[in-house]
This record gives C-alpha cells, sequence and structure tokens, in this order.
C-alpha cells in the first residue's frame, strides 16, 4: 500500500484561530485524511511507548519559529519517508495504534457522523448484497457483516477480502484497491462522490490448491463458482471452444466442483486482470494488458504485425521491485512547494532473471501499478506461509463478546445463468519467449530481497 504526502494546504484554525499547515494523506493517489504536524507528532509518541524509540523510523523535529516555505516542503518530504516506513514495517503497519490512528482521521477529514447504515457489497457476478454497518465500521467488520449475510462460517471468511472497483461503462471492474484495516470501508467509497465506485467481494489467495477449503463448505463453493463463471464470461480465463463446451455442459448437470475442477486446468484461473497500459517489454512503449496470479505476471500484447502474444514473469525471479510515482511539471516548467501539480503517473518496475547470471528490469506504466504491486507482494506473502509449512486458513480478531456479528436475515448466492457462446473475435495466443534456460531461482535473496520499495 502507497502513502503519499503529495501536497500542503494552510487552514484556518478552530473558531477563527491563527492559521496552520495541514497535511493531506494519500492513499494510492486518493486522498485518505488530513492531518496536521501535531497529531502525526502524537502518533509517533505513542508508538515510541508501545514499541521503543529504536523501531521507529526518524521523525522531523520541531521548530520553534514559524516555517518558511521551503521548510514547510522538507518537512512534508520527511513526514510521508515517515508514513512509508511505518507502514512497510511488518510490526508498526499492522498495529493497531497507527491503523485505528488513520480510521479517525479519514472519519474526521470527511466529515462523516458514527450512525448505522445500508452498504451495498457486490458479488463477482453482480449480485447486491446490503448489509447494515456503522459509518465507522472498519474493513473487518463489515466483511464479517457480509459473510454473516451470505451465511459463510466464520472459519473461511479469511480467504475472502474487500476490494474498491470502479465499474467501467462495459460493466467490468476495474480494481483499485483491496480495502485494508486501516480505512473505513463505507467513507472509503462515499467520499469518491461517484456512482461508478463499488466494493466487491472476491476470494482473496492465488493457490487454487486453498479451493479445496472453501468448496467443503455450500456458501464457500457457491462464491468460487459465481467468481470463476464471471472471469470466463469477461475473458479473463482463457478458454477453448471444446473446453466452453464443456464447462457449459457441467454447468446443465449443476456439476459445480466439477465445473470448477476443469476451469482449474484453465490459462488464467484465480487471476485478476488489470487495464490496458504500457510496458517496455519487449520493446518501447509496447501496449499490454497485465494479469497477476499463479505467483506471476503475465503480460499479453500483439507487436505490429504479429498474433497476440504472451509473456510470463514468475514472482520467484524477480529479485525485488518498486514503485515510482511522477509528477509532470505545469506548462512554464516550474511549481511552487505543494501546488500545481498535474495527474501522477506510476511505474511498476521489477529486476527479473532473464537467463543465468542475466537479471533485467522490466517496467509496467499503469495507474494500476500499486494495486500490481500489493499482488506481487500477497503473492510471496503466500509462498513463504507455503514454505514454512503454515496455512492461510485464519479466524478474523473477535471483538464483541467473543463472536463474530451474526446477520438476522441471510441471503443465498445466486446461480449465474449458462456460459455464453465463447466470443467470435477472440483469438488464440501464443507463448513469447521470456529466455529462462539454465535460470535459477533467487532462492538465496528471496526472502528478504522480495519487498515493494515504493518512492
Amino acid at each position: 500500500m502507497h502513502f503519499s504526502i503529495p501536497e500542503t494546504e494552510s487552514r484556518s484554525g478552530d473558531s477563527g484561530g491563527s492559521a496552520y499547515v495541514a497535511y493531506n494523506i494519500h492513499v494510492n493517489g486518493v486522498l485518505h485524511c488530513r492531518v496536521r504536524y501535531s497529531q502525526l507528532l502524537g502518533l509517533h509518541e505513542q508508538l515510541r511507548k508501545e514499541y521503543g524509540a529504536n523501531v521507529l523510523p526518524a521523525f522531523p523535529p520541531k521548530k520553534l519559529f514559524s516555517l518558511t516555505p521551503a521548510e514547510v516542503e522538507q518537512r512534508r518530504e520527511q513526514l510521508e519517508k515517515y508514513m512509508q516506513a511505518v507502514r512497510q514495517d511488518p510490526l508498526l503497519g499492522s498495529s493497531e495504534t497507527f491503523n485505528s490512528f488513520l480510521r479517525r482521521a479519514q472519519q474526521e477529514t470527511q466529515q462523516v457522523p458514527t450512525e448505522e447504515v445500508s452498504l451495498e457489497v457486490l458479488l463477482s457476478n453482480g449480485q447486491k448484497v446490503l448489509v447494515n454497518v456503522l459509518t465507522s465500521d472498519q474493513t473487518e467488520d463489515v466483511l464479517e457483516a457480509v459473510a454473516a449475510k451470505l451465511d459463510l462460517p466464520d472459519d473461511l471468511i479469511g480467504y475472502f477480502s474487500l476490494f474498491l472497483v470502479r465499474e467501467k461503462e462495459d460493466g467490468t471492474f476495474s480494481f483499485v484497491r483491496k480495502l485494508q484495516e486501516f480505512e473505513l470501508p463505507y467513507v472509503s467509497v462515499t467520499s469518491l462522490r461517484s456512482q461508478e465506485y463499488k466494493i466487491v467481494l472476491r476470494k482473496s489467495y492465488w493457490d487454487s490448491a486453498y479451493d479445496d477449503d472453501v468448496m467443503e463448505n455450500r456458501v464457500g463453493l457457491n462464491l468460487l463458482y459465481a467468481q470463476t463463471v464471471s472471469d470466463i464470461e469477461r475473458g479473463w480465463i482463457l478458454v477453448t471452444k471444446e473446453q466452453h463446451r464443456q464447462l457449459k455442459s457441467l454447468q446443465e448437470k449443476v456439476s459445480k466442483k466439477e465445473f470448477l475442477r476443469l476451469a482449474q486446468t484453465l490459462r488464467h484461473y484465480g487471476y485478476l486482470r488489470f487495464d490496458a497500459c504500457v510496458a517496455d517489454f519487449p520493446e518501447k512503449d509496447c501496449p499490454v494488458v497485465v494479469s497477476a496470479g499463479n505467483s506471476e505476471l503475465s503480460l499479453q500484447l500483439r507487436l505490429p504485425g504479429q498474433q497476440l502474444r504472451e509473456g510470463s514473469f514468475r514472482v520467484t525471479r524477480m529479485r525485488c521491485w518498486r514503485v515510482t510515482s511522477s509528477v509532470p511539471l505545469p506548462s512554464g516548467g516550474t511549481s511552487s512547494p505543494g501546488r500545481g501539480r498535474g495527474e501522477v503517473r506510476l511505474e511498476l518496475a521489477f529486476e527479473y532473471l532473464m537467463s543465468k547470471d542475466r537479471l533485467q528490469w522490466v517496467t509496467i506504466t499503469s495507474p494500476q501499478a500499486i494495486m500490481m504491486s500489493i499482488c506481487l507482494q500477497s503473492m510471496v506473502d503466500e509462498l513463504m506461509v507455503k514454505k514454512s509449512g503454515g496455512s492461510i486458513r485464519k479466524m478474523l480478531r473477535r471483538r464483541v463478546g467473543g463472536t463474530l456479528r451474526r446477520s438476522d436475515s441471510q441471503q443465498a448466492v445466486k446461480s449465474p445463468p449458462l456460459l455464453e457462446s465463447p466470443d467470435a473475435s477472440r483469438e488464440s495466443m501464443v507463448k513469447l519467449s521470456v529466455k529462462q534456460a539454465e535460470c535459477r531461482e533467487l532462492a538465496g535473496d528471496w526472502q528478504s530481497q522480495h519487498r515493494c520499495q515504493c518512492q
């Protein structure tokens, strides 16, 4: 998750008090909250009490006199680095102190009172699930409410997540981000002030072997089935005409488990597809469509005069990756600190082992670069859990009397309609050579270096 403080604001104090500088904290390029230096200092001091000064990154010191514009900009940069460092630290970034601070600041900034509301959550097939929540409910609370509405067992809740998406004109979803523990879903979606933003429930793991756990339960099976049918209809899962015929036959027999078993063998099953973007592989400014899944990034592309091709980049052969952001200067080439900034350009770059002893940087330019990075990190985390012999089966924290909230009224997952005839315009795809002869996996550095470096 990418934190930034791209700008400051001069604001009047309460009841006509003296003006102060406010720092706008953005998450993945979207305003999350607006805070004062004193509030961030209070957070720092609280974290220091709980975890000790040695654990914390450096915090910009207080100043006795008013700051000059240059000093305001310097402090902004220092605070941005501080917030990024805290968030990326496994201990500090997951602490309740840090996350509750951001939730309170989000609610105060958006001026949303705490009250009960109905929140619409979509399933992958477009089915609407209405849940009653508080505006101050965090992501776990809302996820629990959706699970209760669908009668999903407690021990399967951790296999699913809530995602913020933007619904495009053709009805498909563009994934913005996975909702995090530091935000309030109702506030996050309503503060965007656009009907095209929605919250979607989708499975949160990558390894299809975990499907077995979910398919043991009726509701879990129905959720996976609905998501898979939807992904096939969108063209996210690559299906031949014969495979399509077999899948439709299993649908007609209402053989959901057999349908999913066959779907698991298909290319791009369980992948997340991103909007069309640009990469510098295999050549500069190459239009591509990126998909993430099965411990890899897939790039679909078409070179001039050639057939549709696909290049696959395994996460175990990525030495490291980073997300960088740049802001073009306005016309004239100069900009005062924190003002006159244009649209942010995001890039995901990863260093990849192309062949024995040959590393190469590959760069993808996309507004969804941060979401791609999050997918890479979650794939690495999942692989490390599996390597250590652990399991992703997990229970969410229980808060109210030790039990999860259950809904008075429950809603069934609707069975999706039969698959439509395959799109005749869809092309077959050939594999693009990403040289990996005599490749060794980066096993020695993998555990320590596979962390996103956000700049």
